[in-house]
């Protein structure tokens, strides 16, 4: 019996002491942010950023690694069509993958 009293009294017991305490305020700096990323321009590049950033901020296309040529970027653009559904058609597809390569590959 006395558990059970010890058991409900200390939930009134944790309120009452945070009643108690003060709040304190807790400040910080967020770190400074870059500017937002455009895509150079070039033949294919709006219909690369129409396409791309509905889903995901441009900067993804930014860190991907450099060199590669123009199949790995038709691969990653059809990596996005069939694993995460992006609604690109296939002429689309094509013009991205090659805006892409010639931007950021070889």
């Amino acid at each position: 019996m006395r558990a059970r009293h010890l058991l409900l009294g200390a939930p009134l017991l944790l309120i009452a002491l945070a009643a108690a305490s003060p709040p304190r305020t807790v400040t910080y700096a967020l770190p400074q942010t870059e500017e937002d990323f455009t895509l150079p321009p070039g033949e294919g590049a709006e219909l690369t950023v129409g396409n791309c950033a509905a889903c995901h901020s441009l900067d993804y296309i930014r860190t991907q690694p450099r060199g590669k040529g123009a199949q790995f970027w038709k691969d990653n653009v059809a990596k996005m069509i069939a694993v995460y559904k992006a609604p690109i058609a296939p002429a689309d597809a094509d013009a991205i993958a090659a805006y892409l390569a010639k931007t950021y590959g070889e």
